[in-house]
């Protein structure tokens, strides 16, 4: 999912699950979402535009183990993230791997902002996954967050240069002039959220989720995407 393959690339880089959240506020014209500017000298995503995130790892999973997500509508996320590899090692394993990625998610909000989500806010958005032939690949399983007022996130990342809310708006207008850049999976799932109108709407749509393998031709450093007929390759 960066711009375009390294040379030499091994189709055979491991896929390692991740976890990114689109977390919103209202705001007067609408919502804002919560970015980071990623450091120019990071391994991935170097630069870019992203939401808080990052890879699952073991201690996720003994979170899920342990029961610390008690209440999480885990059978819901397991049915909605179905056509995703969630199912790879079928209906019985679902749950348990949902539950890995929703702590991966709430683990990295808090590392990277300080706050701790409550698990029943994070609602499955999307799932891309990069394609073969890149240096390191992710299966990136995407939440939307709605925020409460007493909610507030903060930048304490060394792994980005500045945490923001932002215009959704505003963003891709500056993706428009090339001051910033975001990837293909930042911006489609941030404009199929604009689609949906409002943060109830969101969050109350429930998507059932078919993971994306996008072309890896086709670059995504320049503008903004704006079809999901052109973009999708699922």
């Amino acid at each position: 999912m960066t711009t375009s393959p390294a040379p030499g690339a091994s189709a055979d880089v491991p896929i390692r699950k991740a976890a990114s959240v689109l977390m919103l506020r209202e705001a007067a014209d609408g919502f804002e979402v919560f970015i980071q500017h990623r450091v120019s000298t990071m391994d991935f995503a170097a630069g870019m535009v992203v939401y808080p995130g990052g890879r699952v790892d073991a201690q996720d999973g003994q979170a899920v183990s342990e029961g610390k997500l008690d209440g999480a509508p885990l059978a819901e996320h397991a049915q909605q993230w179905k056509h995703t590899s969630v199912h790879a090692e079928g209906p019985e394993q679902s749950q348990y791997l949902a539950g890995e990625i929703l702590a991966a998610a709430r683990r990295e909000v808090f590392e990277e902002t300080g706050l701790l989500l409550d698990p029943g806010q994070l609602h499955p958005w999307a799932n891309w996954v990069t394609p073969a032939g890149f240096p390191r690949r992710f299966d990136t399983y995407f939440f939307v967050a709605a925020l409460r007022a007493d909610q507030d996130p903060r930048h304490q990342t060394t792994e980005a240069v500045v945490s923001k809310w932002v215009s959704p708006v505003a963003l891709f207008a500056s993706l428009e002039r090339g001051e910033v850049k975001m990837m293909r999976p930042t911006q489609r799932t941030l404009l199929d959220a604009m689609e949906r109108g409002s943060i109830e709407q969101i969050i109350s749509s429930k998507p059932v989720i078919s993971s994306v393998h996008p072309d890896p031709k086709d670059s995504q450093s320049g503008n903004a995407v704006r079809s999901t007929e052109q973009h999708f390759n699922s």
